[in-house]
């Protein structure tokens, strides 16, 4: 029997072998794109489903995808319901507006491949701060 990493029972290692098929445990990047099909406040639904779509063939097709290192999670909605699709790079902190599949495709070759972040299309760049150390 194995354990997750929270040092929970996971008897089959079903979750950790559906993890790591997916990139998981070699993931650098993970790109969020807004594809809210739902309330539509920052662009069209057929908007959005082109982005994504466009966003998995080419991340496949450049071996990004799975052991490439870059996860990608379409979500329901980044709460920046303006100038979208919306998409949003981490550990960076890059987000990004105007997601069309010729911005995604800038944001794959600049910051996905390039390592810095696409200035172009950037409107926030705030990484997450790191967890500050208990007191002692």
């Amino acid at each position: 029997m194995s354990r997750d990493g929270a040092g929970h029972e996971d008897p089959d290692g079903a979750a950790l072998k559906a993890a790591t098929a997916v990139g998981v445990t070699v993931a650098q990047r993970h790109l969020l794109l807004c594809c809210d099909q739902h309330k539509h406040k920052c662009a069209a639904p057929e908007k959005m489903q082109e982005s994504w779509a466009y966003l998995k063939r080419r991340l496949r097709e450049l071996g990004l995808s799975e052991a490439g290192g870059v996860l990608r999670t379409k979500v329901e909605c980044l709460r920046v319901c303006v100038d979208g699709p919306i998409a949003v790079v981490y550990p960076d902190g890059a987000w990004y507006r105007r997601c069309s599949p010729e911005v995604l495709e800038s944001i794959i070759r600049t910051h996905l491949l390039g390592g810095e972040p696409d200035h172009e299309h950037l409107f926030l760049l705030r990484p997450l701060a790191p967890p500050e150390a208990p007191p002692e």
